[in-house]
């Protein structure tokens, strides 16, 4: 009996070590095909890579902000859209805020609120008056339609890239969208697949 039941056990524990091996091997291929999302591109608006609406704005020190091509500067700048009552905005906007730091990119709060709302945003995240905008002008010119949204402007005033911004890769994807010249990282995951090379 002792036999046997050694016998047993042995071709039970090779069997779990194949079935280990096995789950292994698919988990490695689910990784490869699973790739990181960037921000959602939607549809409507103007396209990625086409010349930015021309806007003349106000930000809520009373400064005038021109969006124009030969008007913002040698920075990038980005159109962050977000309102006072979005529980996704309170999450990202430090993230934004942390990464446009990091990139040296000009960054622009635009809200469509009360003037009560849009003080309250900026007392409670401290954000500086320069840097906020209150007007449903931008938001109509670039069709923004859920938030947060977020718009990336190059110095010529051309848009780099745009989407949906919920985490800190959708964020982080604006910046490598336009650093690899795709229109967003799905585009950039489409060409790895479709590319002669891939497997």
């Amino acid at each position: 009996m002792m036999v046997t039941s050694n016998f047993l056990l042995w071709i039970v524990s090779a069997l779990l070590t194949v079935a280990v091996v096995a789950l292994a091997r698919q988990i490695g291929v689910l990784h490869e095909r699973i790739a990181p999302m960037g921000a959602l591109v939607t549809d409507g608006g103007p396209k990625v890579g086409a010349v930015a609406p021309r806007l003349t704005l106000t930000a809520m020190d009373g400064a005038v902000v021109e969006i124009a091509p030969g008007a913002m500067g040698a920075r990038a700048v980005l159109l962050m859209f977000v309102a006072s009552d979005c529980p996704v905005c309170a999450k990202i906007i430090p993230i934004v805020r942390a990464t446009a730091q990091s990139e040296r990119l000009k960054l622009f709060f635009v809200g469509d609120d009360g003037e009560a709302a849009i003080g309250k945003l900026i007392a409670r995240y401290g954000l500086e008056p320069a840097s906020v905008i209150n007007s449903a002008a931008p938001g109509l010119a670039f069709h923004v339609g859920k938030l947060p949204y977020g718009v990336l402007l190059r110095a010529d005033g051309t848009i780099a890239s745009k989407g949906l911004l919920n985490t800190r890769e959708h964020v982080e994807s604006l910046v490598v969208a336009d650093e690899t010249g795709f229109a967003s990282a799905q585009d950039y995951i489409r060409s790895l697949h479709s590319s002669p090379n891939a497997a």
